[in-house]
């Protein structure tokens, strides 16, 4: 594959990509703009397809009424979503709001002069590596289909921001710069056990209100967290205030922010991440060949009695082959030949900041600091990052790429909706 530049303008493309990170966890059906139904109309300038692999794929390029197409191809990694779902393109995680009503992403990344391309992967839940591969095909489908873009721009959201991690790490001939936000790129072993730990701690402060172990999740959870087991077993436990100084221990403990007992903040922290615990042990363990979460020499702290914490919370040894597999295939390695910027809201709970200082020690130790740089923004959440974050991120990535910055189009696009 020839090697394609990579440049980003700025503006309008990161306001657009903004909203199109705010879908993390998708439970979503497929979105409407696949063809997984003859009825599902394909706009006139996108079409649908399925790739060797069998995942979905969306391209599309600037149409009748928008710019002409600048040579530019932007990749978009999505986020996690619930292996219980259909294969697809998670529509959560393709529109977003606008003044005027939802905007389809792919609408106003063309409205802007640039191709687009996204891809569903062949599996849900723990996709990192047929992603990679399927990202890089896009490429090769665009180019037959369309023509070889100039410049090619990768950038991805929680389980997509550590795809474009290795991506960029391992494929520097597909890929030359990119953006990663909110994503397990600092190590994804410690973001195992980082999810390991909640169930493990929330089992020790209400203890049988889970079902099943924390490393083995019943298919009947899975089926009924959403509809009504989290609503009518969870969530009155945990937004009873008589139980506020256990929230807050479970939080502090922990490390998920916030702090405190708060609803409806901190039930939508407690939420998100025994969903991951539900949602993606099961699957994790298939795909990686065995379980992975280790605790058996943790010391937990934060709590009125850590003593009695640490004999009271139940041990749990890795399989030696799940823990070979990550270490093979999922830990980044810091050492970059394209430029990548990462971007992390210091309150995210699902995806820790200490991301951000693992993945800058590593890239430090590889000696390629000239090519990262991370931006940080002081908020509570997964990915609640502002425009302005955004755009300081991306021009960051455009100063580090070796063309000059353009910016003919976002002056148009900023009155289009």
């Amino acid at each position: 594959m020839a090697r394609r530049a990579v440049i980003v303008i700025a503006g309008m493309v990161a306001l657009a990509l903004l909203f199109l990170f705010m879908g993390i966890a998708s439970t979503s059906t497929p979105l409407h703009l696949v063809a997984q139904a003859a009825e599902l109309a394909i706009p006139d300038n996108c079409f649908a397809g399925q790739q060797a692999s069998g995942s979905d794929y969306l391209i599309c390029t600037p149409g009748t009424g928008q710019p002409d197409w600048n040579g530019d191809l932007l990749l978009y990694a999505h986020g996690y979503v619930a292996i219980t779902e259909p294969i697809g393109i998670p529509a959560d995680q393709m529109v977003l709001p606008g003044p005027y009503g939802p905007v389809a992403v792919n609408d106003l990344v063309t409205d802007m002069g640039y191709g687009f391309a996204t891809t569903s992967y062949p599996t849900n839940g723990l996709a990192v590596l047929p992603a990679i591969v399927d990202l890089i095909d896009l490429i090769d489908l665009f180019t037959t289909a369309v023509t070889t873009p100039t410049r090619v721009l990768l950038t991805g959201v929680s389980e997509g921001g550590l795809i474009t991690t290795l991506a960029i790490e391992q494929h520097p001939d597909a890929f030359d710069g990119g953006m990663a936000l909110c994503g397990p790129y600092g190590g994804f072993h410690e973001q195992v056990d980082h999810f390991g730990d909640f169930r493990i701690v929330f089992d020790y402060f209400f203890p049988g209100l889970m079902p099943g172990e924390p490393v083995t999740i019943p298919t009947w959870l899975m089926d009924t967290w959403s509809t009504s087991y989290f609503s009518s077993m969870i969530l009155p436990v945990i937004e009873d205030p008589a139980n506020a100084p256990t929230i807050t221990q479970l939080l502090t403990v922990t490390g998920a922010a916030p702090y405190e007992f708060d609803p409806p903040t901190s039930t939508a922290t407690i939420e998100k991440l025994l969903w991951y615990n539900v949602f993606a042990t099961e699957d994790a363990k298939l795909k990686l060949g065995g379980q992975p979460f280790d605790n058996t020499t943790r010391v937990y702290s934060g709590s009125e009695d850590d003593g009695a914490l640490n004999l009271g919370v139940t041990r749990i040894e890795a399989d030696e082959a799940a823990i070979d597999e990550i270490e093979a295939f999922y830990q980044t390695s810091g050492d970059l030949r394209r430029p990548l910027v990462t971007l992390h809201t210091t309150g995210d709970f699902v995806v820790p900041y200490w991301h951000a200082a693992l993945y800058q020690e590593k890239v430090t130790q590889a000696g390629r600091d000239a090519l990262y740089q991370h931006f940080v923004t002081d908020v509570h959440g997964h990915c609640t990052f502002g425009a302005l974050d955004v755009i300081e991120a991306f021009w960051a990535l455009e100063e580090m790429l070796p063309q000059p910055f353009f910016l003919p189009l976002v002056m148009r696009a900023a009155t289009t909706y």
